[in-house]
């Protein structure tokens, strides 16, 4: 059993930064305008710094089988995540269906996902989570995207491809497989601005969350997504990793990632796109509280 101070930490941290966030907005400080701002600035200038430094990690020798064996697992999942969510929603209301679906295919598996993969599976950990996120990146921005922006009349290609996140990954993925590193300079100005993206997000959040309405905390469709989140896509990741015969490592990590509350873009481009930002709150906030009874049993599972 892995010791849980690490996730308890992280989440705390997350809890409190959307605490700061939603006293900024009754306090006015983040007045309605500016979370149009910050909105900019994340999916604009931190986010695409955060995910191009994801990127600039070297696999290293000897590991070439299981970072294989762990791209193509993500690669499915997300195949199957995408592809559930088409079917899985119907039943919840409409204005909410768009948020879910996202937020099926985009979990927090980079912000506290990855540091509690490297605290439960060490160094190795670590690198295997980072492999687990090229796919996970490439499918929230791609196809992920296309939930908000296809019910606004499609999203051309020379769009999406410029859309400042997809650009992003575009770019860290030419740069890991070929290996070039750009200039110290500007590889620690991004790590730099990318740092701030965890605030800046969970702040956003928290200012959205201001505005929510509290029973959506308790809404049906919020806690069927929990349930789909933490508990029937792990056990699917678990089944399946089974049947491919994954070494553990892999099938550990692959599962602990899986069960990672929703993401804090799924807010942020609801609100961008005209979504529902308030749902797509509460959904944030009732998987991050209910992750920490979740990723302790799965870690007994695993063990």
């Amino acid at each position: 059993m892995a010791d849980l101070n690490t996730q308890l930490l992280l989440v705390g941290r997350l809890f409190l930064l959307l605490g700061v966030g939603l006293f900024l907005r009754r306090r006015n400080i983040i007045p309605a305008e500016g979370q149009k701002v910050l909105t900019d600035l994340v999916i604009g200038l931190t986010l695409p710094c955060s995910i191009i430094c994801s990127f600039l990690t070297e696999p290293g020798e000897g590991v070439f089988r299981q970072t294989m064996e762990m791209f193509l697992l993500s690669a499915a999942v997300q195949a199957a995540c995408y592809v559930s969510g088409l079917f899985l929603y119907r039943r919840c209301e409409p204005e909410h269906r768009t948020v879910l679906q996202y937020a099926t295919v985009c979990s927090n598996s980079g912000i506290l996902g990855t540091p509690i993969a490297e605290g439960i599976f060490g160094s190795g950990g670590a690198l295997l989570a980072a492999v687990y996120l090229i796919p996970v990146r490439v499918v929230m921005w791609t196809l992920g995207l296309s939930f908000f922006t296809g019910k606004k009349g499609g999203f051309p290609l020379k769009k999406l491809v410029t859309h400042p996140c997809v650009a992003a990954v575009l770019i860290g993925l030419a740069l890991m497989l070929t290996g070039i590193t750009p200039p110290r300079l500007i590889t620690e100005t991004m790590r730099t601005v990318g740092n701030c993206n965890t605030a800046v997000s969970m702040i956003l959040v928290g200012s959205i969350m201001a505005g929510m309405d509290i029973r959506l905390l308790l809404h049906r469709d919020t806690w069927y997504y929990a349930v789909i989140r933490l508990a029937v896509l792990p056990l699917l990741v678990q089944a399946a990793c089974g049947l491919m015969g994954a070494v553990a490592l892999v099938r550990g990590i692959a599962v602990i990632l899986t069960a990672m509350p929703a993401g804090s873009t799924t807010a942020m481009l609801a609100l961008k796109y005209g979504g529902d930002a308030e749902f797509a709150s509460a959904c944030i906030a009732v998987t991050t509280i209910l992750s920490l009874a979740a990723v302790p049993v799965w870690c007994a599972v695993l063990m």
